[in-house]
């Protein structure tokens, strides 16, 4: 299964008090379609899966599969600390008709070699065998191996093993990986600030959180990329990277998931641990986004756009966002 573009990786909608909150899912599916998205990465980081029981993720996959109806590939994150319940959840997703399967290593106890990670894998992989399985490969779960060494390894024991979400900014591990077996493997870049730079080396497809509401801004990185204008790739890039610079000085995730409201899709609140932002500090995001003009960002090529004035403070293009 081949991509081309933009994934975006899907928030789990919630009610006030931090219950899962289906309603929105169709609502967010359409805005995904409608902004020239490839496919949608469901219950990751982004949807909060770590925070989700079971049965919650398998509601929220039910219901953002049967929303895409097959026009895009859909990929449902099944990772888990316990490998059973991961397992279970993989069964589900085949179950529902989801396109791929995808998992990150077990976080509290971690694997303590490439070996062992390669047997979480494999164990997880039997609750779907037939699915196309993408390992997500995040600093998040404290993933130190070579991720090239993973997938020359993972070939000879996972049959389904179809490629990595690769979510740290090691450029040069990308693009080996890339190259891995003559590009056998899917390979998904995931860090949003720095589509350029995976473009450069052959990225073809990324996944990334803030394409759920921020796609006309990448899409347009890859758009001048690609008919060979580097001046207007690295500008939008810039602007990418001016938003993100925002979001996470207003506290990461709960800021990411606020935007979701600002483009006029409200996905609630965070749930705890994370706490979610205060309608004040959602005002201040807002503002310190229109001083750098990101919502008339969204609107489409064939509509007036002021010019882009972005303050150089703001883009600091040789200097990746830490996450």
């Amino acid at each position: 299964m081949k991509f081309n573009g933009l994934v975006p990786a899907v928030f789990t909608p919630m009610h006030a008090d931090g219950s899962v909150n289906v309603q929105p899912i169709p609502a967010i599916v359409d805005y995904v379609l409608a902004n020239n998205c490839c496919g949608i990465y469901i219950c990751g980081s982004t949807g909060e899966a770590a925070s989700l029981t079971c049965r919650e993720r398998m509601t929220v996959a039910e219901h953002y599969v049967a929303a895409v109806r097959g026009r895009i590939p859909t990929i449902v994150n099944v990772g888990h600390d316990c490998l059973a319940d991961a397992q279970c959840l993989a069964a589900h997703a085949r179950e529902i008709k989801a396109d791929m399967i995808s998992a990150y290593q077990p976080n509290y106890f971690r694997c303590e070699n490439l070996d062992a990670l390669l047997s979480c894998i494999k164990e997880i992989c039997r609750g779907a065998p037939d699915l196309p399985f993408i390992y997500y490969h995040t600093p998040r779960t404290g993933s130190g191996f070579d991720m090239y060494e993973f997938l020359k390894a993972g070939k000879e024991c996972i049959p389904n093993l179809a490629g990595i979400k690769f979510s740290t900014p090691n450029i040069h591990e990308y693009q080996e990986c890339l190259l891995c077996q003559n590009g056998r493997f899917s390979m998904f870049f995931g860090t949003d600030e720095m589509l350029l730079s995976a473009l450069c080396v052959g990225s073809k497809a990324s996944i990334g959180t803030s394409f759920s509401f921020a796609a006309p801004i990448l899409n347009r990185v890859i758009s001048c990329y690609r008919r060979g204008d580097m001046a207007g790739a690295q500008k939008w890039q810039g602007c990418s990277v001016a938003m993100t610079r925002i979001i996470f000085r207003h506290r990461g995730l709960p800021a990411f998931k606020a935007m979701m409201k600002l483009v006029g899709l409200d996905c609630g609140p965070t749930r705890l641990p994370l706490v979610a932002l205060t309608d004040a500090e959602t005002a201040s995001l807002k503002r310190e986004l229109e001083e750098i003009g990101f919502f008339s960002w969204l609107e489409p090529d064939d509509k007036p756009r002021r010019v882009m004035e972005v303050r150089s403070a703001n883009i600091e293009q040789n200097q990746s966002v830490r996450r």
